[in-house]
Order: C-alpha cells, then sequence, then structure tokens
C-alpha cells in the first residue's frame, strides 16, 4: 500500500474565515497512445488550461480570495507542463495550490520529473527508485498528478504524485497497458493557519485489496494526528476523469469516511471532501459516449446545515441515504467557485449555511468565461427543508 508522507507548507490563510476553492469542470479529449493516454487536441485542451489561469491570475470580483484550483485527471499536456508552473509561479497570488492532472507519461520521464524537484520529492524518489530496481519497468506509463503550492513569501513549491490504482488496461495480457502504481499520498500541513490537506487521483479514493484500503490509511494518520497534535485532516482534494461519479463504490466509502459505525474517527469528522470531475463533453477512445462524464460535488458531515435545494446547476442530498451532505454539480462545461466551510458541524445559535457557491462560469461561445446568471439556474428551482 502506498505511505502517506507529511509536508510542512508555509500557507498564511486568514483565520477565522473560510477558504476559497474553484473546480475547472473541463472537458479531456484523450485517445490510447503507446504510454498510456495521450491528449487529442493539445493546443486546444491548453487554451482552456489557460484561459482558466488568465482568470484566476486577473482576480475580478472575489477570485482575489481563491486558495485553491482543481483541474481534471489526465488533463494538461506533459508539453505545457513547464509553461503551467512558471504562470502560476509568475502571475498567481501567494497562499494558493493549484492542483492538475498531467498527460501520461513513462516512469522513466516521472522520475525525471520528481528528480527535478527533489527537494519537494525526495522521499517519492526514494519509492520510485526501490520499484526500478525490482525489474524492467521504465517504460511503464504513468498517470500522474501535480500540486503546485504558492506559499506566503511567494516561493513555488512542487510536489508530484502517481496514480495508485489499477489501470483499466491491466484487463489486458500485454503488459505494456499495465500503469504504474503510485506509491505515496502528501499530506501537506499547513503552516501557520494549521489547516491539513491531501489529494488523491480519481479511484485512489476507493482503491483497496483484501486487507488494506486507502482511504482506511488516511483515516488512521488522520486519527494519528489528531491524538498527537489535536489537529486533523481538514480537506480531502480528489481530481478526476470518471464517468460513473455516482457509483455505490464511492456511496459505501463515504459512509465508511463519515459513518463512524465501527469506532470513532476524530481525525476525519469535519473533512470536506471535494470531487473534481471532467465534464460531459469529455470524449476518450473506447469510452462509449452515452456513458458521460461530469457532476462534481463537495461532501461534509452530515451534522451540517444544507438547505435541500435542486437548482439546474447544482443540487443538494445525502447520497442516497449516506450520512452525508452533498452538494452536486450539473454535467456541463463549468468553473463553479465556492468556499470551504469552516466550522462545520451545526450551531443551533445560526441559521447561517457553511457552503456556499460564488460564482458559476460557462464556456461561451466566443471563448471566454461567463458567468450563469440567477434566472438561468431558478428554471425548475425546487428548495425542500434541510438536510
Amino acid at each position: 500500500m502506498v505511505q502517506i508522507i507529511d509536508k510542512k507548507v508555509n500557507l498564511e490563510y486568514p483565520l477565522g474565515h473560510h477558504l476559497h476553492c474553484m473546480i475547472a469542470q473541463v472537458p479531456n479529449r484523450l485517445r490510447r497512445a503507446e504510454k498510456g493516454f495521450a491528449i487529442v487536441e493539445p493546443d486546444r485542451q491548453w487554451e482552456m488550461v489557460r484561459s482558466v489561469l488568465d482568470l484566476v491570475t486577473a482576480g475580478e470580483g472575489n477570485l482575489k480570495k481563491l486558495h485553491f484550483l482543481m483541474f481534471p485527471e489526465t488533463h494538461v499536456p506533459f508539453a505545457r507542463f513547464d509553461e503551467m508552473l512558471a504562470i502560476i509561479d509568475g502571475t498567481f497570488r501567494p497562499n494558493t495550490a493549484t492542483m492538475f492532472g498531467v498527460e501520461h507519461v513513462s516512469l522513466k520521464t516521472y522520475r525525471q520529473q520528481l528528480e527535478r524537484f527533489r527537494e519537494d520529492n525526495a522521499e517519492a524518489i526514494e519509492l520510485v527508485e526501490r520499484d526500478i530496481d525490482s525489474g524492467d519497468v521504465l517504460e511503464t506509463p504513468v498517470n500522474w498528478c501535480c500540486i503546485a503550492i504558492k506559499e506566503t513569501s511567494g516561493k513555488l513549491r512542487v510536489f508530484l504524485e502517481a496514480k495508485s490504482h489499477p489501470f483499466h488496461g491491466e484487463e489486458f495480457l500485454d503488459k505494456f497497458h499495465d500503469l504504474y502504481r503510485g506509491r505515496h499520498f502528501y499530506l501537506f500541513r499547513s503552516r501557520p493557519s494549521c489547516f491539513n490537506f491531501m489529494v488523491l487521483i480519481c479511484l485512489d479514493y476507493l482503491y483497496r485489496d483484501l486487507y488494506r484500503s486507502n482511504i482506511r490509511q488516511i483515516i488512521d494518520h488522520a486519527n494519528q494526528l489528531f491524538f498527537t497534535t489535536r489537529q486533523a485532516l481538514d480537506a480531502l482534494f480528489v481530481i478526476q476523469c470518471n464517468p460513473k461519479p455516482e457509483h455505490r463504490a464511492y456511496r459505501d466509502v463515504l459512509s465508511g469516511f463519515y459513518g463512524e459505525y465501527l469506532e470513532d474517527t476524530p481525525g476525519v469528522r469535519e473533512t470536506v471532501t471535494v470531487f473534481g470531475n471532467a465534464s460531459d463533453e469529455t470524449r476518450i477512445e473506447d469510452a462509449p459516449e452515452e456513458r458521460g462524464f461530469g457532476t462534481s460535488s463537495v461532501v461534509i458531515n452530515r451534522n451540517h446545515r444544507l438547505t435541500s435545494m435542486d437548482l439546474s446547476e447544482f443540487s443538494t442530498d445525502d447520497f442516497h441515504g449516506a450520512p452525508v451532505c452533498r452538494l452536486r454539480f450539473g454535467a456541463g462545461t463549468r468553473l463553479y467557485y465556492f468556499n470551504l466551510p469552516l466550522h462545520h458541524e451545526l450551531d443551533p445559535r445560526t441559521s447561517r449555511v457553511p457552503l456556499k457557491v460564488h460564482a458559476i462560469m460557462r464556456w461561451s461561445r466566443d471563448g471566454g468565461w461567463v458567468k450563469v446568471t440567477g434566472d438561468e439556474m431558478v428554471t425548475g428551482f425546487e428548495i425542500g427543508q434541510e438536510t
């Protein structure tokens, strides 16, 4: 199983105030290649990525308050990786974390990228070296992501993770369809704000063998953090390119994560889980179009106050009876900008909702982002009791 590596990062968030997150639910267009999957139109896909980066850089409205930016799994062309980091380093505000999936590369290339950023990834390099020493694996494709953190001082730190979950291509007898399985997750411990978060790639959230699971390890690690420091895991970000975000497996894992059915789990009791998916315009070779993509979501403990709502762009529910409150977005190409709840549990002294959607933007025909108006969202509007 993977190792969880603690990393201290210098992020100075405003005390007593909620943080802000943006999910870029944008389309992926992928084809099968020698190294896993490749982006079909890298320049076109990069154009959309760049438009989001420009929007964040401009900081119109309250986008200046953005702290977390999520792109889908396998989304940024590898040829644009350095340019992506340069834009974040040169134009983003301090105290921001940008999470994005990168186009598949070989393990040899992934190892080279880890070496470039050895200062932040030394422990991960050791784990990769063990696999390289064990056999002929250098040409194995890697599904990986980058967490680029711009600290309070303006210093850019670059952390890399490889997906640990088995690849669907491993169902083939040809070993060259195999995907490298990552050996580590990072737990980022922000100082001086004491805000702790992790980033996973899609099915890493679900992966388990007969005796252990990724999520169980995360819970145990977070509990240990709580018992030794009285801190907890504040946010868990999951970047996806997933045609089945509503699969029962997600409900089962969320139920175990938040349900405390067997034991108390103070380390994750107040964790906010953010799933950022690709949009319904995603096309992947070998994947039937009718399966669709889309529906990002935010999940919090059931001891919260979320009004039951059903709008065209988002709705709230309990994921078919799970012990959670869920904000579920639509499937289209959108930017979702919202706050992460600060104090999660229901407070009988206030009726304030802890989770608010600040803005939703859609891609226009002119090639820019336009805010979805309130009139557009209230089509078929329904409001009910709190969940």
